[in-house]
This record gives structure tokens, sequence and C-alpha cells, in this order.
């Protein structure tokens, strides 16, 4: 399986920082612990469905490598310091064609 390459990630990659999130807790939400993570970061709106369905507009678009942790609801700050949470978490399998398989995160 391919993946996002290492070179690209580091000419054009920024890093974010992405909290897991955990479960729903007596006082709000709980996250797991801050990992920095290199990722493509593309500020582009677009409209995503959330886990319920609804229709949901998406500021950033967040491609980093499969192996990385960051489920829908994760708190996530991005370069310039903006704090957002990912609506939908998904991978994509390149499979046989030649693009990278990626995790791709939209965020609010």
């Amino acid at each position: 399986m391919r993946m996002i390459p290492a070179w690209l990630l580091r000419k054009a990659g920024k890093d974010v920082l992405v909290e897991p999130f955990q479960r729903e807790g007596p006082y709000g939400q709980e996250y797991g612990p801050q990992a920095t993570v290199r990722t493509l970061v593309e500020a582009k709106r677009r409209l995503v469905r959330d886990a319920q369905g609804a229709e949901v507009v998406s500021e950033t678009t967040l491609r980093m490598q499969l192996d990385e942790i960051c489920p829908t609801g994760s708190r996530v700050t991005l370069p310039d310091g903006a704090v957002s949470y990912a609506i939908t978490s998904a991978p994509v399998d390149g499979g046989t064609l030649p693009v990278p398989s990626h995790l791709q995160v939209s965020l609010q």
C-alpha cells in the first residue's frame, strides 16, 4: 500500500496538534493525549455529512498517514492556532491506482 511520500510531507506538510476524542464524560468530551501530526492542510470550504448524516460545512481538510489517530470528534489545533473539531475521519485507499492511501479528516 502506497502512503503519502515523506518528502511531500516534509516540503508541503504542516504540523497540527491532535487530541483524539475518547468519550463523552460527565463534564463534557474527554480527549486522549495531544500528539503532533504532520499533515497536508487544505483550507477550502466543502459540504460534508457528519456521523448522523446531516450536511455540515467543513472549512479545512487534513490528509495524513493512515497510521495516525484522529477519530471523529477529535480536537485539532491548526498551524495558525485556530482550534477545530473533526466532523469526519475516513481512510482513503489508493488501491492499485497511482495515488497514496491516507487518512482524510474534515474539520469544522
